[in-house]
């Protein structure tokens, strides 16, 4: 697959561009605390270690108000990953998160106000150092003209909002068209990649809990990524950070850009099984996000399928009859119990990894 060439924008320690993996991205969704409530932020940073060990490369925040600026100044001084302050509205808050240390701003130019805000903006980025996301969405967008496609009302105001940061010298950016509808988002996507060579932030916006999200920014980015087109991405669900970061991860493996970490094969249960592989899966699947290593596990619940694909992992847990085997590299190893199960797997996982 040959990637779109995109230019390079450092993000504090990450870059982004075409010669560097495409980033994984989620974002925190509750109201910050005070840094003074220490169970609160320690939770906070356990919080952000944990989704940085499963594969997040950048976390993002809402930065609302001025009286956050105490706690957001330690949050980015303390995550293990660059922190994205999300902007509305009012420039100040923009400038501000930038002198918190936020290593990227993600604003909307069309609803910041006047154009010398915007400029005093990219300025402040210049200042610091620091790179900005043009984040435009379906619901805040300039009118176009009439019948005009809405893809192109967003690659249009792209255009014009790079023309202000150009002119001031300013090229640290990164771009995202997000839309609620799949099509018109990747209408967009495909005339930005054409109009520009800056890195592009893939979503779709508003997509909802687990199965429509997944199911749809699936058939929208994954079609995206196989032409090349894509930089970081966030799969937006209403739901566990979890299931965004696991869920970015396995689409970039299944479209063949990402070849590290565990591939889960799983059977999805029926009345033959009697080893219990959908509770298990749930026990596990985090920790396996953990591992960079290439490898193939496979989780089956009884003998139909559970040998056969124990034959082509890495590694694989099988029930048959009222038994559980522990399979590695297609061989029978061991005979084990259901409640052994968890520890014999991490263990073998970490010699192979």
């Amino acid at each position: 697959m040959n990637r779109r060439i995109s230019r390079e924008v450092n993000i504090g320690s990450l870059t982004l561009g075409a010669q560097h993996p495409i980033a994984v991205q989620t974002m925190y969704g509750d109201p910050l605390k005070s840094v003074m409530d220490s169970p609160w932020y320690d939770s906070l940073l356990f919080t952000l270690r944990s989704w940085a060990t499963m594969g997040a490369s950048l976390v993002r925040f809402s930065y609302p108000s001025h009286d956050l600026k105490d706690t957001f100044t330690a949050i980015c001084a303390d995550s293990p990953v660059p922190v994205v302050a999300d902007i509305h509205f009012d420039y100040r808050l923009a400038i501000e998160a930038l002198q918190c240390g936020a290593a990227k701003i993600r604003i909307n130019p069309g609803n910041i106000g006047a154009l010398w805000k915007t400029r005093e903006v990219v300025r402040a980025a210049q200042d610091h150092g620091a790179a900005i996301r043009i984040g435009l969405n379906g619901g805040s967008l300039p009118k176009g003209a009439p019948g005009e496609p809405v893809s192109s009302i967003m690659a249009s105001a792209v255009r014009s909002y790079l023309d202000i940061f150009e002119s001031t010298g300013f090229t640290n950016t990164v771009i995202s068209v997000k839309h609620s509808d799949v099509d018109i988002t990747y209408d967009a996507y495909k005339k930005v990649a054409a109009l520009c060579d800056y890195p592009l932030h893939l979503g779709v916006t508003e997509a909802g809990s687990i199965v429509p999200s997944v199911t749809r920014s699936t058939w929208t980015l994954g079609r995206l990524l196989s032409e090349g087109i894509g930089d970081t991405i966030r799969i937006s669900i209403s739901d566990d950070n979890f299931y965004e970061i696991s869920a970015a991860k396995e689409l970039l493996r299944t479209v063949g850009i990402e070849r590290g970490g565990v591939q889960l094969i799983s059977c999805p249960r029926c009345g033959r099984a009697t080893f219990d592989s959908q509770e298990f899966v749930k026990r596990i699947e985090k920790r396996l996000l953990s591992y960079e290593t290439p490898l193939k596990v496979a989780i089956m619940g009884c003998q139909v399928n559970g040998p056969g694909e124990a034959r082509h992992a890495d590694l694989a847990i099988t029930g048959i009859g009222r038994k559980v085997f522990l399979y590695l590299h297609g061989e029978l190893v061991k005979e084990i119990t259901a409640e052994e199960a968890e520890e014999e797997l991490f263990r073998y996982l970490e010699e192979l990894s």
